[in-house]
């Protein structure tokens, strides 16, 4: 980790947190999910600019160690591909590799629609490219579905913010990822809260030490959640102005079997059918037996090695 520097860039007045390590002519963006941080890139980041690769991985505006914005419950998905494209421009970088994970799919997907000469291929990590206005996983699945019970809500709004409230944020990222490691789609009895799903007895998964997950905590105890719910969760219907929905870069798309996203209906069979690559043509699929929602950080070295197979492939 002593090998990873840090710094801040000014973007659109918000001064954002990037890591950075590796000085190779090539770079590798890491863009990550919920609950995950700069840190859950933490291995591949060194793995790739040991390779002679460059590594960055920003914290989204509001996540971490980034400045929050001035209203974040007006957060969108276009600020963090706004963000990214200041941000490459501020470094003087033309092009670059993007490496998602979770929701960090969609902004690295439609940074690639929307600029594709800056784009040299795509992996994304449990989450396919979704065509903007499609995600209707919430009509399919009960009302504590932990994305419905986040979102804001008109019966009772402030719910999300209010479960959370109860805990400090090391207990929040704690029981969302012992959540997210299981293969079942977290969802909540009517009268619990999606934080009453994990007991305060139920171990961290074995690939998750105590000091990573204090990482985790000091940094959403900066940040907050306030923006984190917004997006992904409040901005999932955002609409776009996409010139087309067929990437064309080379992609990669790796999947723990063990994912509980791969339960989200219509999912599997969107990936199984072959349907994905009709928007994504130049599309590998693979898929790890043992998986969970976390692979980066639960194998590695497996998914090291599947990056730079892909990297070395396409430089």
């Amino acid at each position: 980790m002593d090998k990873i520097e840090h710094k801040y860039i000014k973007v659109q007045g918000l001064n954002l947190h990037v890591a950075e390590t590796g000085t190779g002519p090539n770079v590798v963006v890491f863009l990550h999910g919920f609950p995950e941080i700069w840190y859950s890139w933490r291995h591949q980041m060194v793995a790739v600019a040991a390779a002679g690769f460059r590594a960055i991985a920003p914290d989204y505006r509001g996540y971490g160690l980034s400045d929050p914005p001035a209203e974040p419950e007006k957060a969108s998905f276009k600020d963090i591909t706004n963000d990214l494209l200041a941000t490459l421009d501020h470094l003087g970088i033309n092009k670059v590799f993007l490496v998602a994970k979770d929701f960090g799919a969609r902004p690295a997907y439609l940074f690639a629609l929307l600029h594709p000469e800056r784009v040299s291929g795509v992996i994304t990590l449990g989450v396919p490219f979704i065509p903007p206005g499609t995600a209707e996983f919430h009509k399919s699945l009960p009302e504590g579905f932990y994305i419905s019970r986040w979102q804001v809500c008109a019966v009772e709004p402030g719910r999300a913010e209010a479960d959370f409230g109860r805990h400090d944020a090391k207990t929040v990222v704690r029981n969302i990822y012992i959540l997210f490691s299981r293969s079942e789609i977290p969802i909540a009895p009517e009268n619990k809260e999606i934080m009453d799903l994990v007991d305060a007895s139920t171990p961290l998964p074995p690939w998750l030490t105590a000091e990573d997950l204090a990482t985790y905590g000091a940094l959403y105890e900066k940040s907050g959640f306030r923006t984190a719910l917004q997006v992904p969760y409040r901005s999932i219907h955002e609409k776009f102005s996409l010139p087309e929905l067929t990437v064309k870069v080379p992609a990669l798309l790796i999947l723990g079997e063990k994912d509980y996203f791969l339960k989200f209906p219509g999912i599997e069979d969107y990936i199984r059918s072959g349907k994905v690559k009709d928007f994504v043509p130049n599309l590998e699929i693979i898929r790890l037996s043992e998986g969970s929602h976390f692979v980066q950080e639960q194998s590695p070295e497996e998914v090291d090695q599947l990056v730079l197979t892909f990297l070395n492939k396409h430089v």
